[in-house]
Formats: structure tokens, C-alpha cells, sequence
């Protein structure tokens, strides 16, 4: 995942980071996994039911944080995911997503793996498709992970609080 952008604000040639309050971060962030399932376009599965969580930026963790949302998709066959998976590979672009890195993890089950950037938004995914852990007995699922880049909260804002 491009996680690069998310946490690293050093650059001085980065933008300032968007003054955004963290309940409306947290529903744009819950927004976009929305959308991310609409492209994966599978009906019948079940989906993990966690929200987008809030975690500090490594430049200013007292000011900024960044959204991270990870969730599944399971409880359908390994040919539904395949093709849910190859939905997203080819909706994203015409979304406005822009692929960065597509291919097999590093994982001895090789799975197939996509990360993408919007090229709206400061956020990234990616996406894993698992059809059988090593052992043969895991569950097959589509692991999404939705990640913000680094937002400036509101002054008065205690983000300890939202850790």
C-alpha cells in the first residue's frame, strides 16, 4: 500500500495537509470503501461491518492523523471473487483511481494484490485476493484496505481522544 504519501508530510514540496474535522475524514473514508465495493459488484457476500479507524501522523501527531479502513468481502466462491477482483482492477480507472501496483503478493500463497491512488481524493487502496491459506483451510475473501493521507485536525481538537 502506498503508505508513503499517508505518513511521510517531510517534503517541502508536499502539500499542507487539509484542515478537515475527523468525524467528516471518517465518513468521507467510509465513503470511498462504499464506492470500492460497488466496483467489486459482489451481491450475495458477506462484508465485514468496521468502520474507518483514526491514527496519528509520524510528522505531528498532536495536529495530524490519517484514516485507515480495512474490511472484507467472503462467504462466496473463489470464481465470484476472481471476478469481483477483476472488476475492480478494471472500474478503478474509470473511477478515478489510478493502479500504482498490480500483481502477486510476496506471500507463499502468491496472492494476486492491486494498490491504487484517487486522483481526486488523498487516498489510497489496496486490494488482496485470498482463495486458500497455506494450509488449504482459510477462508477465501477480498481484503480491502482504504488509507487516507495525513489530515490536519480543527483547532481544539484532542485528537488523543481519537486514537
Amino acid at each position: 500500500m502506498n503508505t508513503e504519501n499517508a505518513n511521510d508530510t517531510s517534503s517541502d514540496s508536499s502539500p499542507q495537509p487539509t484542515t478537515l474535522g475527523v468525524d467528516d475524514a471518517r465518513a468521507k473514508a467510509n465513503h470511498i470503501s462504499s464506492q470500492i465495493l460497488d466496483m467489486i459488484g459482489i451481491e450475495n457476500g458477506q462484508v465485514t461491518q468496521s468502520g474507518a479507524g483514526v491514527s496519528p501522523c509520524d510528522k505531528d501527531p498532536n495536529h495530524l492523523y490519517l484514516l485507515r479502513h480495512p474490511w472484507s468481502i467472503y462467504k462466496v466462491t473463489p470464481d465470484e471473487l476472481k471476478a469481483g477482483f477483476q472488476r475492480l482492477r478494471e472500474r478503478l480507472p474509470k473511477n478515478g483511481w489510478k493502479i500504482v501496483d498490480y500483481g502477486p503478493d510476496t506471500s507463499a500463497n502468491k496472492n494476486l494484490e492491486l494498490t491504487a491512488d484517487s486522483e481526486t481524493e488523498p487516498f489510497s487502496v489496496n486490494a488482496s485476493l485470498h482463495i486458500t491459506g497455506s494450509s488449504g483451510k482459510k477462508e477465501p475473501l477480498i481484503l480491502v484496505h482504504v488509507v487516507s493521507g495525513c489530515y490536519r485536525a480543527p483547532e481544539g481538537t484532542d485528537l488523543s481522544k481519537e486514537y
